[in-house]
């Protein structure tokens, strides 16, 4: 048994117009997590902006469609899984052009949220240096908020975040063969 804390935690110091948050690690709930700040920011009156560099526009996951309704720009700009990929080269051209794509979204400044999911695979495949992503980050307008998503985020967009959490898989249904689940995991 754990005894209760007795001592308050220190004090916030301060407030700074935005933060960037990371959601990285092997676990599931890295996306999810975004989304559920998405809602937070749109209960708060926020614009939000949503961009996806793996998953395509074929994909209708369900917090998309809620999202939607609720006022939030989407955009799955990605070319889908790469072990379905026929022409990786296409794939890194689509990449180009979807981080082009978010990179225009951060800098209007038209949004106090924008999540950029999947975005540390990325990173970590080469599609997209991250020396260019660390100047989006540095540079966005004071009011955006980002949350970046994905696995192994990089140790230079780990440096430049306010908050970086990483989801550590335990046990996973996949591992035993159970497929994704509608309502759970899409």
């Amino acid at each position: 048994m754990t005894e209760p804390p007795r001592v308050a935690p220190a004090r916030a110091t301060s407030r700074p117009d935005s933060l960037v948050l990371i959601n990285t690690g092997d676990g599931k709930g890295k996306s999810t997590a975004a989304f559920g700040t998405m809602l937070r920011g749109v209960a708060r009156g926020w614009r939000v902006a949503v961009v996806q560099f793996v998953k395509s526009g074929e994909w209708h996951v369900g917090e998309q469609r809620i999202a939607e309704q609720l006022g939030v720009d989407w955009s799955s700009l990605g070319a889908g899984f790469t072990w379905d990929s026929d022409d990786l080269a296409h794939d890194i051209a689509v990449a180009a052009e979807a981080f082009a794509t978010a990179a225009a979204i951060v800098r209007a400044g038209e949004h106090e949220l924008v999540i950029l999911d999947e975005l540390t695979y990325l990173c970590t495949w080469g599609w997209v240096p991250t020396a260019e992503v660390v100047t989006l980050i540095e540079q966005r307008p004071a009011h955006v908020n980002l949350i970046i998503t994905g696995r192994d985020a990089p140790a230079e967009l780990v440096e430049v975040a306010d908050t970086v959490t990483e989801m550590r898989k335990v046990k996973h249904a996949f591992d035993a063969g159970v497929g994704a689940k509608r309502g759970l995991d899409h």
